[in-house]
């Protein structure tokens, strides 16, 4: 997938008359794109579509303008485009109660590590966690992740030819998979890769 540049972004002003339908197409797509592990995790899969919408409501939310702020929105949103040989995905550990999500987080210590995908036919694939920055430590984790699913050329031509594929979590206070993960996901995912 080919990163995002300026050519690729409305104007504020644009931006204001896109908006709702732009929204609209966006929460759409973003139905085939998250998958829940559990009953309080959820991956939600990045692609240039997802990281344009979130890019433009930096815009209109911060007023940016300059063309040096808008390089460096671009900046850091890019980095969650995958390029063909990955997915890329926030991931949340999603508590309504706030206690009981600053009691999970202790408990959940290292739980980015242990999230994993596997393409039918092959080992499970874990996640390189937080590459951006340090987002846990010994105490507790982060409610919120970035994750990258590194895959072989094997990997992705077996998707492409239909394999299922699973997905999980195996941290020993919270162990829970989804298999095979549902169809449109899948079909989703598939289109992520080259």
């Amino acid at each position: 997938m080919a990163l995002l540049t300026r050519d690729d972004l409305y104007s504020l002003e644009q931006y204001a008359q896109q908006r709702a339908e732009m929204r609209a197409t966006v929460m759409q797509h973003k139905k085939n794109r998250q998958l829940h592990i559990g009953p309080h995790a959820t991956l939600y899969f990045e692609d240039r579509l997802t990281m344009q919408y979130q890019i433009q409501e930096m815009l209109r939310v911060e007023r940016i303008f300059e063309a040096e702020s808008i390089q460096e929105e671009l900046d850091t949103y890019n980095p969650l485009v995958p390029d063909g040989s990955n997915w890329k995905a926030t991931f949340m550990i999603e508590y309504t109660d706030v206690e009981e999500r600053q009691l999970a987080l202790t408990q959940m210590v290292g739980i980015e590590q242990q999230v994993w995908m596997q393409i039918e036919g092959f080992d499970r694939v874990y996640a390189i966690a937080d590459e951006d920055l340090e987002r846990a430590d010994e105490e507790k984790t982060s409610a919120v992740h970035f994750l990258r699913f590194e895959l072989s050329a094997e990997m992705t031509a077996a998707i492409r030819a239909g394999a299922e594929i699973n997905a999980g979590i195996d941290h020993h206070n919270y162990m829970h998979s989804c298999k095979p993960i549902p169809r449109n996901i899948r079909d989703s995912l598939a289109g992520d890769l080259a």
